[in-house]
């Protein structure tokens, strides 16, 4: 149970700390090489930028989260106090909606990716691990947003913040 307690409150975290890090030493490494021994890497932006992608996709679960998506902040700052939890479950209902869509055809494209055996340009990667981080991160806002609904629907409208 420590465990799962540890990954429902790190995971997010962690992995766009690892994210972050690996993308920032490459993009050092490779600004070392071009200008310090004047040879470029020719890998390094590519996994960067995938690096990149990974953590943006990932960084909006944990934007859920932490509740700072941009409707939460207008259901805060424009409902009255008796309807700013009902409010926020239609608005975490129909991001549910939403994350659910872009699982679905997330995995479509990844099948896609599979079948054609797409490789990236540089590396030589299968590109489906690129295109997986669509669907995963969204999956895991729409984990995210299910423990929302399930807090807002306990939680009595008096008491909601």
């Amino acid at each position: 149970m420590k465990v799962l307690h540890f990954l429902d409150e790190n995971i997010e975290k962690l992995l766009c700390v690892i994210f972050l890090a690996m993308m920032s030493i490459l993009i050092v490494v490779q600004v070392f090489f071009r200008y310090v021994l004047n040879n470029s890497l020719s890998w390094s932006e590519e996994l960067a930028r995938y690096f990149f992608v990974w953590m943006i996709y990932i960084g909006i679960s944990y934007g859920v989260k932490m509740d700072k998506h941009i409707c939460v902040d207008a259901v805060y700052n424009f409902a009255p106090q008796g309807l700013k939890k009902y409010w926020a479950i239609v608005g975490y209902v129909l991001f549910l909606l939403f994350t659910i869509a872009l699982v679905y055809y997330g995995i479509v494209v990844v099948q896609n990716q599979i079948s054609t055996g797409q490789l990236s340009p540089a590396m030589g990667i299968p590109m489906q691990f690129v295109y997986a981080a669509p669907p995963l991160g969204m999956f895991l806002s729409a984990i995210r947003l299910i423990q929302k609904i399930i807090i807002a629907a306990k939680t009595p409208a008096d008491e909601w913040v």
